[in-house]
C-alpha cells in the first residue's frame, strides 16, 4: 500500500474543494443569526402558549408545541446570543426591529465563502504546514503548493476575463463558445464550478 504524504493529502483536498464548490460550506452563525434563532424559539414559545390559553384547536396546539420544539434546536445549533433581543410579550415580538433583524437573518444565510479564497487559503495552511515539517518531502510539497497557488490565480483571472469578454462583446458569444467546444469535458466542469 503507497503511503499518503501530506502533499498528495493536501492535493487531494484541495481538488475536492474544487470539483465540490463551497456550496456546502457556511459562514459561522452572525450575532443577527443567533439572535434570530432565539428569537424564534421564544416566538415559538409564545404562540404554543398562546394556542394553549385560547383554547385553540388540538391541531393548531400540537402544531405549535412541535414548532417550538424544534426551535430548540436551532438555537442550539447556532448558540445563543451576546444580546438578547426584547421578547417578553407579544408586543414585544412583533416589534419592528425584530422584523428587520429575521430579514437580516435571512439575507445572510445565504452568503457563501467564495472557491477562490477558500482554495487560496487551503493551499496557504498547507504551505504552511509543509514549511514547518521541513524535510525533503516537506519542501518538495511547498514548491508544488506555490506553484498550484499560481496557477489557481491566473486560472481565476483567465475566467474572469473570458466573462468580462462575453459580457462586452454580446455579439462574439457564439464563437468565443465555439472556441471553445475542444475542451476536455474535466476542464469544462472544472470552469463551470469555478464560474458558480
Amino acid at each position: 500500500m503507497k503511503e499518503i504524504t501530506p502533499t498528495k493529502s493536501i492535493c487531494l483536498f484541495t481538488f475536492v474543494l474544487l470539483l465540490a464548490g463551497c456550496d456546502s460550506l457556511r459562514f459561522a452563525p452572525s450575532e443577527q443569526q443567533k439572535q434570530n434563532a432565539w428569537l424564534h424559539n421564544r416566538t415559538a414559545t409564545l404562540a404554543a402558549q398562546t394556542a394553549q390559553a385560547e383554547d385553540a384547536s388540538e391541531k393548531l396546539q400540537s402544531l405549535s408545541g412541535l414548532s417550538e420544539l424544534q426551535s430548540q434546536a436551532f438555537t442550539s445549533y447556532f448558540g445563543l446570543p451576546k444580546e438578547f433581543p426584547k421578547a417578553a410579550s407579544a408586543e414585544e415580538i412583533l416589534a419592528e426591529s425584530n422584523w428587520q433583524l429575521a430579514n437580516t437573518a435571512v439575507q445572510q444565510s445565504g452568503d457563501r465563502p467564495d472557491a477562490w479564497q477558500v482554495a487560496d487559503s487551503a493551499m496557504e495552511l498547507g504551505i504552511g504546514i509543509c514549511a514547518l515539517l521541513g524535510g525533503v518531502y516537506g519542501t518538495r510539497a511547498v514548491g508544488f503548493l506555490k506553484d498550484a497557488r499560481t496557477k489557481s490565480k491566473a486560472l481565476q483571472e483567465i475566467i474572469t476575463g473570458n466573462e468580462l469578454f462575453k459580457k462586452n462583446n454580446q455579439s462574439q458569444v457564439s464563437a468565443f463558445k465555439e472556441s471553445h467546444r475542444s475542451q476536455s469535458p474535466t476542464t469544462r466542469q472544472i470552469v463551470v464550478e469555478m464560474k458558480a
